[in-house]
């Protein structure tokens, strides 16, 4: 069966095996971030809404955890801001419900946790992940081009007061972008936001995928820890840039329709291909090769290897995202 809005299992390096949940149309988010490896935001907004038929979301999803899948995870992701659908709340509480030996986890960018309807629904989550880049202003928008109503002022109020209704765990994730958010000022803001937002992990990360900005640059390990030093506080670790294999075999056999749908939300390399669906090497490579020269796919050299995505993702037809 061919699913519209879930995708995976996935072999995350911080979440384990996930299913991912896309409640977004292709780049409807309220950043637009020089580093975002989905690519250049193509509807930004602060608006929420229901992008897709609630119940065709709940209906996919019911139809695959109720085959009980071996997940580490129930992630609500993809290729834009979750936070953004008036769907999320209901699904959440709909896997709660029907599957609550499962852990859901949000990844989110944060921008709108000071909104009181998202609280709510986010409340009953088990994982809430955002990002937390810099409490900076200036900094803040150069590094994510943000909707013009959004300041980092506000947002870090809203994850503080979120920190205090919320009783499950807060992973920070803090993006780091040599030249940009590096200076000894910066972190030392940051690690004041940080100390507010009380998260259970900060998470550091770096460039793993090409970005949409040429110039953005990959902070070294070394960079990394001495970061991790800078900012003092408990419960920091660096996110290791070296992607888990699936054991399981999972997607096996599924061939072409599966590839394509994971290099439509996220470049890849042939060795993650590999790992999340525990396709045999020669078989991934052959499939990328047919995919490539029927146009669907593209290939770029990227720090870590060759980076496939889909073509589908810098066409213009909304329809078809």
């Amino acid at each position: 069966m061919k699913y519209k809005h879930i995708f995976g299992p996935v072999s995350s390096h911080r979440l384990g095996r996930s299913l991912g949940i896309d409640l977004i149309p292709y780049k409807t988010c309220s950043y637009n971030c020089i580093y975002c490896e989905c690519g250049e935001t193509t509807m930004k907004t602060v608006e929420r809404e229901y992008f897709f038929p609630e119940e065709e979301v709940i209906s996919e999803l019911r139809s695959i955890l109720s085959t009980s899948p071996e997940l580490d995870s129930v992630t609500f992701a993809g290729s834009g801001e979750p936070t953004l659908s008036l769907s999320l709340g209901s699904v959440i509480s709909m896997v709660k419900e029907e599957f609550p030996h499962y852990t859901i986890s949000v990844l989110t960018n944060g921008s709108l946790l000071y909104l009181p309807d998202v609280t709510e629904e986010l409340l009953s989550a088990d994982r809430v992940i955002p990002t937390l880049t810099s409490a900076v202003q200036e900094t803040f928008e150069r590094i994510h081009r943000p909707h013009p109503s959004l300041h980092i002022s506000t947002i870090i109020d809203g994850m503080e007061a979120f920190r205090r209704r919320y009783t499950g765990e807060i992973w920070l994730e803090v993006f780091i972008i040599p030249g940009l958010n590096t200076t000894e000022e910066e972190l030392l803001r940051l690690r004041e936001a940080i100390l507010r937002v009380r998260p259970d992990i900060v998470q550091l990360n770096t460039l793993d995928r090409p970005a949409p900005e040429g110039w953005v640059q990959t902070a070294s390990e070394t960079e990394l820890l001495e970061i991790q030093e800078l900012l003092g506080t408990q419960g920091i670790e660096i996110v290791s840039r070296k992607r888990s294999i699936s054991e399981s075999g999972g997607g096996r056999g599924e061939g072409e329709e599966m590839i394509a749908a994971m290099l439509c939300r996220r470049p890849s390399t042939i060795e993650d291909i590999i790992g999340i669906t525990g396709m045999p090497g020669g078989e991934v490579a052959k499939l990328l090769r047919d995919l490539e020269a029927r146009g669907e796919i593209r290939s770029v050299r990227g720090e870590r290897g060759v980076f496939y995505s889909s073509c589908q993702l810098n066409e213009s037809d909304p329809e078809e995202r």
